[in-house]
């Protein structure tokens, strides 16, 4: 992978806050039909081999049309904006889906049990083809990341509120923080579904490896707050402030805390809020009064 990546390929902050809020980002229609076709032809033929857990990104899938997917700018971009240059690779899978299956996978998170509060691997699906809803993509809980569980404790869990089912055009790229809630739908149709994935661990600190030049437009003047204020869609504050459909009124602030506290990770800005929240939880003076 190159070393140096343009900045109108890497991610913008809002993008980034996003990510940090729901845990994931999607990009429709991505990867050209050419090498859609080629991965399909390749998996079709086992052909796709992954290396061991460790090997930096650069030296694995020589040779392979996934190579050549993951030499394109807009996903290296997107790769160096989350986990830095030349990161290890972790595992892969090829997700295949046969025709009229009875049976979905249970909702789960692959992390397993991580105890890191802020530095996060990132997991990359790719989708060859159309994925209409009957052909079962991947489910996700948005917001989700932050519930950290032990994989399959939580799939006995089905149709939680504002669950996104991944419905997508040929070539469309999911990219998931790893502890996001997710499961693989049934397949209803008469064809065979493919998905691709890799996991990918940072090498560097996770500091500021986006295209930051909008950073500072992202922070809006919220001392109207409570009145007439109307935050833009770039809006860094409103992004990691919005609450999911399934946050309840007490939790849904505790998941707000923690997306402060990863933005400050990633942005270095250990004084970075919302509305006061996390600010208020350092509040621990230690000056006493003279007697």
């Amino acid at each position: 992978m190159a070393n140096t990546i343009s900045k109108e390929h890497l991610l913008s902050s809002a993008q980034m806050a996003h990510f940090v809020a729901r845990g994931f980002l999607r990009f429709d229609e991505l990867i050209p039909d050419e090498i859609n076709q080629a991965v399909m032809a390749e998996i079709d033929a086992g052909g796709i081999k992954g290396a061991p857990a460790g090997t930096p990104l650069s030296q694995c899938y020589e040779g392979s049309t996934i190579r050549r997917l993951l030499d394109l700018p807009a996903i290296q971009g997107l790769i160096h904006s989350l986990v830095g240059p030349d990161p290890l690779f972790d595992h892969d899978a090829v997700h295949v889906r046969e025709p009229n299956q009875g049976k979905a996978q249970g909702l789960h998170a692959d992390s397993i049990i991580d105890p890191r509060p802020t530095h996060f691997d990132i997991q990359i699906m790719y989708f060859p083809h159309d994925v209409p809803y009957e052909m079962g993509g991947t489910l996700l809980v948005p917001g989700s990341h932050f519930r950290r569980i032990n994989e399959m404790e939580i799939a006995r869990y089905q149709n939680i509120v504002g669950q996104v089912a991944m419905v997508c055009k040929a070539g469309s790229i999911l990219v998931l923080h790893h502890g996001i809630w997710h499961c693989g739908r049934q397949n209803q149709t008469d064809q065979r579904r493919y998905m691709f994935k890799v996991r990918l661990n940072p090498q560097v600190r996770q500091l500021r490896l986006w295209n930051t030049d909008d950073l500072q437009d992202g922070y809006a003047n919220h001392q109207e707050i409570f009145g007439d204020f109307k935050p833009g869609e770039n809006d860094i504050q409103a992004i990691l402030a919005k609450r999911e459909p399934w946050f309840e009124n007490a939790s849904g602030r505790l998941e707000i805390v923690n997306r402060i506290k990863l933005w400050r990770f990633l942005t270095g800005d250990d004084n970075f809020d919302v509305h006061y929240w996390l600010t208020r939880l350092e509040n621990t003076p230690e000056r006493q009064l003279a007697f």
